[in-house]
């Protein structure tokens, strides 16, 4: 299920043509960034504000729907109890935007329906978001795995999405909590403080609870529940987790990292791994995750090159080598030394049994931890879980039974990899709904 770890191609011809149909023009920034326009400034002043749809969160998902369905022509209001749009677009990718994965398909995202996701992904696709970057003129790149990055800053997406959306003349409404959501005689009504807003089309695209401090919450799904849809019971992924019992050991190499595959269930990664002093982290763990519940036992290949029978063969290439020496030559000292000790095998390779060396090669290959949690959402990428997709249309992310109402981007239950693919779902599933308001 996880990818090789390739290394950065974007710089070589061969990165170039792994992109396949992308366009591969390199193309500098040229734009200055958006700022609020008079549009995305401006106050609900009037006591009742009517709209061809209201959308609430003004994250990837949100401003994506506004600015689809501005340009169709909708009039639109984009409401956020944040002071700025896009928080979580600014933090991401270390400040420069992981914003799509060339390899996005719907096998790389997690939900109660496996099938959900492919009508979205299929119609909005990591080449048309590419193509929308590059007629704005942003520069890129690509790392591993497939994962495209601004070469500038995250700010650069954020920009490009105000554009869009004040060509959509869309109205956004920043640092505005909703005070009371009511919904009669086809028309929703919002309340942000003492204004009014209201329209017939209501977007849940608030996210979830990932995050906190950046002001995230589990608003959608109160909102969901209170219009009947059901919510897959959310949980923090792309995650540290945390060690505790026997695995105490290994917190004391806080901050060695190894390339590993790690595995929970059918799910695997072969990624990077870093030991904190909390547990365990990095890229594969992060992935990995995703698919962990408590109870369950993760396993880590420590040595994901290595071929059977290779502890036997080291043993008659060096047979006076200890184990400790052997793994220091192919792992990090500290590591190295922790996992011999935990072995126990004492003394020149040469003297020890093969068998004895086949036990530890699988154990190298599959060492088991048993998580007693995660660092929580405060630490969590995403939120996993989320409005159930069995009461929305695939097609349009229109509830089934409640007409008007919409849910986007991380607020469903739809949970992508690590690596630009759930800003993905953020844009193909804004888009969906855009097209169809």
């Amino acid at each position: 299920m996880g990818a090789a770890y390739t290394g950065d191609e974007s710089r070589t011809e061969a990165g170039r043509r792994k992109l396949g149909a992308f366009p591969v023009t390199r193309m500098r920034m040229h734009r200055k960034a958006a700022r609020l326009t008079a549009n995305t400034s401006a106050r609900l002043t009037r006591p009742t504000s009517s709209y061809d749809a209201i959308i609430l969160g003004a994250g990837g998902a949100g401003l994506m729907c506004a600015a689809v369905a501005g340009q169709r022509g909708r009039r639109v209001l984009v409401i956020d109890h944040a002071d700025a749009p896009g928080k979580k677009i600014l933090i991401s990718g270390g400040g420069r935007c992981n914003f799509t994965n060339i390899h996005t398909a719907p096998d790389r995202y997690l939900s109660a329906n496996p099938h959900f996701a492919k009508s979205a992904l299929g119609r909005y696709s990591p080449a048309d978001f590419l193509a929308l970057v590059e007629r704005h003129g942003i520069a890129w790149h690509e790392k591993t795995l497939g994962q495209l990055f601004c070469d500038g800053s995250a700010r650069q997406i954020v920009a490009m999405l105000l554009d869009e959306a004040a060509r959509g003349r869309v109205d956004i409404h920043l640092g505005r909590a909703v005070a009371a959501v009511d919904h009669a005689d086809g028309l929703y009504r919002i309340r942000p403080a003492d204004a009014l807003a209201t329209a017939p089309v209501l977007v849940i695209a608030t996210g979830g609870p990932s995050i906190p401090k950046m002001g995230a919450t589990g608003f959608a799904y109160d909102l969901a529940r209170r219009f009947g849809l059901k919510v897959v019971e959310p949980r923090p992924a792309l995650v540290p987790l945390t060690l505790g019992g026997d695995d105490l050991l290994f917190r004391s190499l806080s901050g060695v990292s190894t390339e590993v595959i790690a595995r929970c269930d059918k799910a695997a990664f072969r990624e990077a791994a870093l030991l904190t002093h909390k547990g365990l982290s990095g890229p594969a763990i992060l992935q990995i995750s995703s698919y962990w519940r408590h109870g369950r036992p993760i396993t880590l290949d420590f040595l994901p090159g290595a071929e059977t029978g290779w502890l036997i063969e080291a043993k008659r290439a060096r047979p006076r080598a200890t184990l400790a020496a052997t793994l220091r030559a192919l792992l990090p000292v500290r590591l190295a030394d922790v996992l011999a000790e935990r072995i126990g095998l004492v003394g020149d390779l040469g003297n020890l049994s093969d068998r004895a060396l086949q036990e530890a090669e699988r154990r190298l290959a599959g060492w088991t931890f048993m998580p007693n949690g995660t660092e929580g959402y405060a630490k969590a990428e995403v939120t996993a879980g989320g409005i159930a997709t069995e009461g929305l249309s695939s097609q349009t992310m229109e509830a089934r039974r409640v007409p008007g109402l919409y849910a986007i981007g991380e607020a469903v239950d739809v949970t992508g990899w690590l690596g630009g693919y759930n800003f993905q779902w953020a844009w193909a599933s804004g888009w969906a709904a855009g097209q169809a308001l």
